[in-house]
């Protein structure tokens, strides 16, 4: 096992049933990392299907170190959890689904190098999406979109919603963060310090095991988050003007119907 007094990269990976999905997640990891003294940090919030057990008896094979949390406190605050305890100033977030490929963590930690923050984007060059609805992509386009109007700060970032990034923990004050829901790279990218942030692409696969946990509750929240996230900020205003120019044009629009309507019957 390597010294974790010497770790060049911690991997943060937040987790909640994913029991069938963690050894063949480790052992991607390990092979992509052979040549890297690296630590794996698992943040579990107490999975009922045993998830930090397993993690704990392959901490005896490779680098991990476990943090049980009771409770489900979710993915963002997992993540927090686990910056907080790094060893290392290089720190990597990913999933544990498997959606996040571990075969470009060394293009992640080598653009850490000569940069603040690497986000492995879907949405430059070379990256994109597997086996997405067409819903599925337009909820990922709306919440983009949002996100540009609402913070300027991230609008020079393809894919702000990414949830596979790595930063040096030195950025970020985690006292100063407040997320809800998965999204939180978008805190970070808005109240991060980052002189240099670069994209690196890949491939967002399918869940290989399990059900995903995107649906209308996260939908939800990250709509609340994008309002506290605003408030936070002073942005709060921008959302106030894209309300007001929502009702106008819906008033606007209903206004049109009626004029037609009454042009259409003669009225």
């Amino acid at each position: 096992m390597n010294d974790t007094h010497a770790t060049n990269v911690s991997i943060v990976i937040p987790t909640y049933n994913e029991r069938e999905n963690l050894p063949l997640l480790i052992r991607r990891i390990s092979n992509a990392l052979k040549d890297v003294n690296y630590e794996i940090i698992v943040v579990d919030d107490n999975s009922p299907d045993g998830t930090w057990r397993l993690a704990e008896e392959l901490s005896k094979e490779f680098p991990i170190r476990v943090l049980r949390r009771e409770g489900k406190k979710g993915l963002s605050s997992a993540v927090m959890d686990g910056i907080a305890i790094a060893n290392s100033e290089k720190v990597i977030v990913m999933d544990a689904d498997l959606q996040h490929p571990p075969e470009i963590l060394p293009l992640i930690l080598k653009a850490l190098e000569n940069n603040d923050l690497v986000v492995a984007s879907r949405y430059v060059p070379g990256g994109g999406v597997e086996n997405w609805s067409a819903f599925r992509k337009l909820v990922s386009f709306g919440a983009r979109v949002l996100a540009y109007m609402i913070f300027p700060k991230v609008r020079k970032v393809k894919d702000p919603l990414s949830g596979f990034f790595g930063l040096k923990k030195s950025r970020i004050s985690l006292s100063k963060l407040n997320p809800l829901g998965f999204k939180i790279l978008l805190e970070i990218l808005v109240k991060g310090k980052f002189d240099k942030t670069v994209e690196v692409p890949y491939i967002f696969h399918g869940r290989l095991h399990g059900k995903s946990k995107m649906g209308s509750k996260e939908i939800k929240n990250y709509i609340i988050h994008v309002i506290r996230l605003s408030r936070e900020t002073g942005g709060f205003w921008r959302i106030l003007l894209l309300f007001t120019l929502g009702a106008i044009l819906l008033i606007a629009l209903v206004l049109y119907l009626i004029v037609l309507s009454g042009i259409i019957l003669g009225i």
